[in-house]
């Protein structure tokens, strides 16, 4: 590394200041905001206690002010990554190595794709990459994983002589709809239906939508939120992520950024879907309910997003991991990258092969996917009901 160019650790983002930041990370992305970080390390859900412990990495200019910079953390865990490495975990294990701790450039606990290494140009870009592997081995950890990048700093980390991975997530694209009908009517004439039948039950237990951000969000919707919240997380994970002051902080901090979805009946909130908005895309995230009713789940996390994406002019829902489910709902299959070094060389070439043959089977499950989409053929549907 040049003279010129200053690489190091810090270990809260307190030792930066939050326009540096966010001069390097941009205003498209939400989640790499100095906002959203901030909030996950002032609220706790990272820090040493949690298994995250922040080990961002800067790269200072001369005269002050960052160059870039990269969300870093120290891991003792696997957890909250939405990049599965168990199984590399217990094979390096087994065979007599520490996998633990690591080092993940990522977003804590959001599956969402954007920029890791957080600059405008290739060439601090690589600096970056550069540092990050520099502390993996000064750390002398096991491996350094970068997940959900972009794919065009995928590509660079490959360059680089990163392993990469594919997985893939399911993503509503705007193709110039009008309203929500414009984009139904571009469906084969049995997803159409179906939509609008589920549309119908999620409301008729007498159930409103509400659509909040902004100046509308208030302490009440967190508190009913987070009730939603962690009645949802405690059954699929056991323990929740995100705490409550969490909310607080980022309706507080970034309140434009939020788009929180409430279903309301009989007076009271019962179910909730929260979203981030970027420049272009709207990212769902957490939802949860007090109450079960049919097809709530997809009006208030699925058509409530496509619907504001279409008023706002927005380019796409990314709807966070999992759920081929999606893809009757409109939401097609894209690939997600992630991008990793292994210190030991005889382990990074059995994960080599391991990713090799992960990749294509990622391929061909996308290619089929693909060929049971909903849009309609319009030969063969003239678009009536």
């Amino acid at each position: 590394m040049s003279e010129s160019v200053t690489a190091r650790a810090v270990q809260s983002l307190d030792e930066v200041r939050p326009e540096d930041w966010d001069a390097c990370a941009g205003p498209d992305n939400p989640f790499v905001s100095y906002a959203f970080l901030s909030a996950l390390e002032d609220s706790g859900c990272v820090g040493r206690n949690t298994g995250w412990l922040p080990y961002h990495v800067v790269i200072e200019k001369p005269g002050g002010g960052l160059r870039g910079c990269a969300p870093m953390y120290v891991k003792s865990h696997s957890q909250g990554e939405y990049v599965f490495d168990h199984g590399w975990a217990h094979a390096w294990e087994r065979a007599g190595g520490s996998y633990y701790p690591k080092l993940q450039v990522s977003v804590p606990f959001s599956p969402v794709t954007g920029p890791r290494l957080l600059a405008a140009d290739a060439e601090t870009r690589g600096l970056l990459l550069s540092a990050c592997i520099q502390f993996a081995d000064r750390l002398d950890v096991s491996s350094l994983h970068v997940t959900f990048p972009t794919y065009e700093q995928w590509r660079e980390m490959g360059e680089a002589g990163l392993l990469l991975r594919k997985d893939q997530q399911f993503i509503w694209c705007n193709e110039g709809y009008a309203s929500f009908d414009d984009f139904l009517a571009a469906l084969s004439s049995r997803k159409r239906k179906n939509i609008r039948k589920e549309r119908a039950q999620a409301v008729e237990p007498g159930i409103t939508m509400e659509v909040l951000t902004g100046g509308d969000l208030r302490e009440a919707h967190w508190d009913a939120f987070y009730r939603f919240y962690v009645d949802t997380s405690s059954r699929k994970w056991g323990r929740p992520y995100l705490n409550r002051q969490f909310f607080s902080l980022i309706g507080e901090r970034m309140p434009e950024k939020i788009v929180l979805v409430m279903a309301r009946r009989a007076g009271r909130y019962i179910a909730g879907a929260i979203n981030l908005l970027g420049t272009d895309a709207l990212y769902g995230r957490n939802w949860g309910c007090v109450e079960d009713h049919p097809c709530l789940h997809f009006e208030t996390c699925y058509y409530q997003a496509i619907e504001f994406a279409i008023e706002r002019g927005l380019g796409r829902v990314e709807a966070g991991a999992q759920g081929p489910h999606k893809l009757s709902r409109g939401y097609l299959p894209q690939f997600t990258y992630s991008a990793h070094w292994i210190a030991d060389a005889g382990f990074r070439d059995a994960v080599a092969r391991f990713l090799r043959e992960e990749g294509a089977y990622v391929e061909a499950d996308q290619k089929m996917l693909e060929a049971h989409g909903p849009f309609r053929k319009v030969e063969a549907d003239d678009g009536s009901d």
